[in-house]
């Protein structure tokens, strides 16, 4: 990485106080002198340790198009789509409630077949009309052979959307499956699976669905899943880092097939990706790459910082350049988008630079706002560790093989 400084510490901070003196907005005294918010630099820089394993978006990926289909509910900005795109499903339908998520899947998939606004609601709870769509416009079989895939949103079982809290106040608690919006999602998606009987589902979710409500509710699903007729493996949370994602991410996932083989999970690579791969290639030109103008008062904090330290004011943290990301959050979809430290520049990352962190390919594009495009970025599954997974279920379910996928195939060693 060539980080050459084009100014010294001393002449950054003058720039700084000289801002604050005068109640001039950085970005404005940075344009006057030829700068932007690239040129300025932490105080405290420790060698970044040379690193041969490689950083790889699924689009680097060369699989056939095996052309098993698949139904993506609570589909998101598309993370598990696009993953199982790259391991060769057919997309038949992703369902989005969120009219700006929808644009996000159109403009980069325009060829898909997106079950949200503006001409359908995109509601899971709405079951005649996603049941209609899927039967009667998209043929959907009983059984149907193909893979559906969800994540319900995660607010009620996260612990980090209540960390905003006090750990004594009454708001501290998960409500899990007593939220009135969300909260039974799940079973919602567990009656559309009843419904159709697909071969194989995924599910993904946030850690905290293992253990809300002592698991009551979790376990009630697993029962109607395998009286339905699925074998369900053993709930597994896995690392997204330990799939060649440059960021640290657990998630519980949880499948289920109408098969008789027994579906392991791919194995963990030992090696993992420092998150400064994923940000050494140049994103000036990129869209979704718009500098947060942060004030003069808030990069004077930030410079102070080491590798991995917190800004306790602004509760971010510069990541580390050796080590994977902290886990890419969302903001809400209410509230606004928040993003980490750059390892090098004092400033948050931008949108292009967390996606890159989730392995999304550098031409899909995020719609909306800022603070929208960073809720799609956070809210995602990493689209290559879908893809790793994905390619597992292939081998395992839909070729009648227990035999995996080598790792130079997986990793790209």
């Amino acid at each position: 990485m060539n980080y050459a400084e084009k100014i010294s510490i001393d002449e950054q901070l003058s720039i700084l106080n000289r801002c604050l003196l005068n109640n001039r907005h950085l970005h404005s005294e940075l344009e006057s002198l030829d700068l932007n918010y690239d040129d300025l630099r932490y105080r405290y820089n420790a060698p970044i340790t040379p690193n041969h394993t490689k950083f790889l978006t699924p689009d680097k990926f060369d699989f056939k198009n095996h052309g098993v289909p698949i139904v993506s509910f609570f589909s998101g900005a598309g993370g598990l789509d696009i993953g199982f795109q790259y391991a060769g499903f057919k997309q038949l339908a992703s369902i989005e409630i969120n009219s700006i998520f929808c644009q996000t899947i159109r403009l980069n998939r325009p060829n898909w077949f997106v079950i949200g606004p503006p001409g359908y609601s995109g509601d899971v709870r709405n079951r005649e009309e996603i049941f209609t769509i899927l039967r009667l416009m998209l043929d959907l079989p009983t059984p149907f052979e193909g893979i559906f895939v969800g994540g319900p949103p995660c607010q009620p079982f996260s612990i980090a959307a209540n960390q905003r809290f006090s750990k004594e106040g009454e708001k501290f608690k998960r409500i899990g499956f007593s939220h009135s919006e969300f909260g039974n999602l799940l079973f919602d998606f567990v009656w559309y699976i009843q419904q159709f009987k697909p071969k194989a589902f995924l599910l993904e979710n946030v850690t905290g669905l293992l253990n809300i409500d002592n698991g009551i509710q979790l376990n009630k699903a697993l029962v109607i899943l395998r009286k339905t007729g699925y074998t369900i493996s053993e709930p597994m949370i896995i690392n997204a880092a330990n799939y060649g994602v440059p960021q640290n991410r657990d998630r519980l996932f949880l499948f289920g097939h109408r098969t008789a083989h027994q579906f392991v999970f791919p194995e963990p690579n030992l090696s993992v990706v420092p998150c400064y791969k994923a940000l050494e290639k140049p994103v000036d030109n990129l869209e979704n790459h718009t500098t947060r103008k942060h004030k003069a008062n808030s990069i004077i904090r930030y410079m102070e910082l080491s590798y991995g330290e917190r800004d306790k004011r602004g509760r971010v943290d510069r990541l580390n350049p050796n080590l994977p990301s902290k886990t890419v959050i969302s903001g809400g979809t209410k509230g606004g988008g928040r993003s980490h430290l750059h390892p090098i520049y004092p400033r948050t990352l931008t949108v292009r630079e967390s996606a890159r962190l989730q392995t999304f390919p550098d031409d899909f594009i995020f719609c909306g706002s800022p603070a929208r495009q960073f809720t799609q970025v956070g809210n995602a599954v990493p689209p290559l560790l879908a893809f790793h997974i994905a390619c597992s279920i292939y081998s395992q379910i839909y070729c009648g093989s227990s035999a995996k996928l080598s790792k130079s195939v997986i990793y790209g060693n």
